[in-house]
């Protein structure tokens, strides 16, 4: 069966994500290693995605604030544990100034600054600082801030959306004045974004805790969301973390309680990325291209006139115009329809396919033929193919104008149902050794795939009983994860109880199950 895209899953999964990128318009490289250029299609996604999250952001209390984007070195070697988590991947700005020297530009000797400024690879510490201000009393609390920004981060392998040098997202910072305060803060956004990633982006996940050497750096208890992408890896799609006191001892940050003693507040940070636009790629994706899940999708509706140069080409125009309005008319998920006319020229053949490949839910063409007739042809981008043919429905255009918010909560829930039945059939639960293990992750590809770092055969995830190890017992856990090229992904707060099970890895009393696989 001939597709639209060069690759399929089955063949290459990793060409074929990064054919869906460029032949979606979603982004492009820079010219800068590691960045990327977001076209207007794939900003479109994430502007949605950043739309809706700001409004659970506001319902649950937070401000939007901004910091800046170079840190004082002195502000991030204050925590120590936060500086070896990311030192690796810091970039520093040294120089102020530039200046021909032999002919060539370079950092000017006499413009070297004072201090070193890094360029914020998450912002704790500039914030810790700032808040070290801000809180005087528990009266200032709970303060809770949120900032949409871009970071940096110097990746060594870096892949459009998933893993870039510099990258899209939001960063959440709250100060408590107890603990139990801080840690229903951070459950209660780590909920935020499990049903904003299963609700608007019909992407099932298993929210869950990383074990302590998952942790972000700092941070007392690390949260996560973890989502199964369609070659069986793991991808880390949002993050919520209790950092205790810690962060406030290093910044200093205070609170004169009601007694008049002055006590550390607890904070919590938590954020999502551009990557969940590459989630979304990987979870919904077929081989002609991107399926957008209507919540998200910049157009729910695309009208393609098929014009032939002709008298009835205006006609089929305002035909197609006064639908789009009628559709713009209605409401769906809370919001009024997208639908867009593309007047652009072209052949309408190509067009549709360009919309198809963009992932449009719905796809309409509209001919000389339909304005005769009343109707309306569309395609449903959920279920393109039927046999070998690209599959198209036909509708009186009021029957159609009635079903369209139906239609398109219908696609939201049939991509959500396809992703989570995958998800599910892809869990292992019985394997109990080491070895089966290793038989389970080793054995080849069985999807036509090179089992390779770029394309590892399909293996999904397996769950299985875990004794929290520590010291020495968490070093030969780790080489052993390593080898397997596995790491664990979180402890699902959904479990059932691990008594009288023994640990797969260690051997020790099991006190809970974790999910193991690959991971981006």
């Amino acid at each position: 069966m001939q597709h639209a895209l060069s690759h399929t899953r089955a063949d290459n999964f990793a060409a074929w994500y990064q054919d869906v990128v460029a032949e979606a318009d979603m982004a492009e490289e820079s010219g800068v290693r590691g960045c990327m250029i977001i076209r207007p299609w794939g900003y479109g996604v994430w502007q949605r995605m950043q739309e809706l999250l700001d409004r659970r952001f506001r319902d649950t209390g937070h401000e939007n604030c901004y910091f800046p984007l170079f840190i004082p070195l002195s502000f991030i070697a204050k925590e120590a544990e936060h500086v070896e988590g990311f030192a690796k991947e810091m970039a520093v700005v040294t120089h102020h100034r530039l200046k021909m020297i032999d002919g060539q530009l370079k950092p000017d000797p006499d413009a070297k600054l004072e201090e070193p400024l890094v360029v914020r690879p998450t912002s704790e510490t500039v914030i810790g600082n700032a808040f070290s201000r801000w809180v005087r009393s528990h009266r200032d609390l709970p303060l809770l801030l949120n900032q949409w920004a871009n970071v940096v981060r110097w990746e060594m392998r870096t892949r459009l959306f998933l893993r870039t040098t510099e990258f899209l997202w939001q960063e959440g910072h709250t100060a408590h004045a107890t603990a139990e305060d801080a840690r229903e803060e951070t459950a209660r956004m780590l909920e935020v974004y499990r049903s904003f990633a299963e609700d608007c982006l019909a992407m099932p996940v298993v929210a869950g805790e990383k074990p302590p050497h998952e942790r972000f750096p700092g941070a007392d208890n690390t949260y996560s969301i973890e989502a199964m992408m369609q070659d069986g890896k793991a991808l880390q799609a949002g993050t919520a973390h209790y950092l205790g006191t810690n962060f406030a001892q290093a910044q200093n940050i205070r609170y004169q309680t009601e007694q008049g003693d002055l006590a550390y507040c607890h904070t919590t940070s938590w954020g999502v990325s551009t990557r969940l636009v590459g989630g979304v790629i990987m979870t919904h994706g077929d081989d002609d291209g991107l399926r957008l899940p209507p919540v998200i999708a910049p157009r729910q509706v695309v009208l393609v006139p098929m014009l032939r140069d002709k008298p009835e080409d205006a006609e089929v125009l305002a035909y197609c115009d006064q639908l789009a309005a009628e559709l713009n008319r209605l409401s769906v998920f809370g919001e009024p329809v997208r639908a867009l006319v593309d007047r652009k020229g072209g052949r309408s053949t190509d067009k549709r396919w360009g919309w198809i490949k963009r992932g449009v839910p719905v796809i309409c063409d509209i001919g000389a033929r339909d304005v005769a007739n009343g109707n309306v042809s569309y395609i449903r981008r959920d279920r393109l193919r039927t046999g070998e043919k690209v599959g198209s429905q036909m509708l009186a255009k009021a029957a159609f104008i009635a079903q369209a918010a139906v239609l398109l909560q219908d696609i939201q829930s049939s991509l959500h149902t396809q992703a989570r039945e995958r998800m599910l059939s892809n869990i292992r639960s019985d394997i109990t050794t080491l070895e089966g293990l290793s038989e389970h992750f080793s054995s080849g590809p069985d999807n036509g795939a090179k089992a390779d770092d770029e394309n590892d055969a399909f293996r999904g995830w397996v769950l299985v009983p875990w004794a929290r190890p520590q010291g020495a017992d968490m070093e030969k856990v780790e080489q052993q994860l390593k080898a397997l090229k596995l790491t664990v992904r979180n402890a699902p707060l959904a479990q059932e109880s691990a008594a009288g099970r023994t640990c797969l890895f260690t051997g020790q009393r099991a006190i809970e199950y974790v999910l193991v696989g690959r991971t981006y």
